[in-house]
């Protein structure tokens, strides 16, 4: 899909139709994309550049918002078919992108060698030449068409996002929620949940980072799950509102033998109730299993938050 402004909305391909999106920016025949996919995703990122009358070589940048593998995963695979593309990423980021030695075993360790290789494939690293660690406030050119980066921290320490000034719309990653398509009502409007998936999150700098971008009066948000979303301030206060809620249901679970069964049950509760307020076209059990991985992973998020918070709480003995 092509919107006025030259941007491109491209489906990975990962998981499933319409859950993990990549973007191409197009300005005066040059190119930059945001975020990637997996190495999976390759053929329909190189597909998206076709259809828009570009080869390989005319792209400029590829700008990951973070480093998780369903944002990042292609992008060495990718970077080896651009031949002229900077890779742009959070100064965090970058050494996982040029070995992603640890990157790869950490979430080894999450989901198995064979999970790895069905849902992301081999990781390649990148050049260590051709990665630019961007700082926050930092503009790429594109074509004479700046996009501003800024530190996003709050769902990951290496997030940034990307302020397209031409469309006045924010390219957010994972910092501006979740909003997939199937959850839209009956007037089109979008529904949308935080994600606080392991092992960064962090509810202060999360909501921060919301307010920052809110502050420009975006016209829209480029979300990787999924796709352009408008009416950006009511997403922002309830994304806000779910993160306080979220955080306390973490509180009231914790403590109990059984925390995360407590905690995946009242995250599933929250978010059933809220899609349906909301009007989504969907019932309690279908909300469950669409969200299915999204709870699981911001109930792990959610514990392994707590855990810190309380362990940095803890005095210290003196013996």
């Amino acid at each position: 899909m092509n919107d006025a402004h030259g941007i491109v909305t491209i489906d990975t391909g990962f998981q499933r139709p319409d859950f993990d999106a990549a973007y191409l920016i197009v300005e005066h025949g040059r190119g930059a994309y945001v975020d990637c996919g997996t190495q999976h995703s390759v053929p329909a990122m190189l597909d998206a550049l076709s259809w828009q009358g570009l080869q390989p070589q005319d792209v400029d940048w590829l700008i990951l918002t973070h480093v998780h593998l369903d944002h990042a995963g292609g992008a060495g695979a990718l970077m080896r078919a651009l031949p002229n593309a900077t890779l742009a990423v959070h100064p965090r980021g970058a050494p996982h992108m040029i070995d992603p030695e640890r990157l790869v075993a950490g979430a080894t360790a999450v989901y198995g060698e064979a999970e790895i290789a069905r849902s992301y494939g081999e990781i390649v690293p990148v050049d260590a030449a051709r990665v630019r660690e961007v700082h926050d406030g930092e503009t790429l050119d594109l074509a004479g068409r700046p996009l501003l980066c800024i530190d996003t921290p709050g769902h990951a320490r290496h997030h940034l996002c990307v302020w397209d000034e031409r469309s006045r719309s924010w390219f957010t990653g994972d910092t501006f929620g979740l909003s997939y398509r199937e959850f839209d009502n009956a007037h089109g409007e979008p529904f949308v949940i935080p994600t606080t998936s392991p092992v960064q999150f962090e509810p202060g700098p999360l909501k921060a980072s919301i307010r920052t971008m809110l502050a420009r009066d975006p016209a829209a948000m480029h979300l990787t799950h999924y796709g352009r979303v408008g009416d950006v301030a009511r997403l922002a206060a309830d994304l806000i509102g779910q993160i306080d809620a979220m955080v306390a249901l973490a509180r009231e679970a914790h403590g109990h033998a059984d925390r995360h069964e407590r905690l995946v049950e009242s995250l599933a509760a929250l978010y059933v109730e809220r899609a349906r307020v909301h009007g989504a076209p969907l019932a309690p059990e279908e909300v469950r299993a669409l969200l299915a991985i999204d709870i699981e992973l911001n109930a792990q998020g959610l514990e392994i938050w707590l855990a810190r918070e309380t362990a940095a709480k803890r005095p210290v003995q003196v013996r």
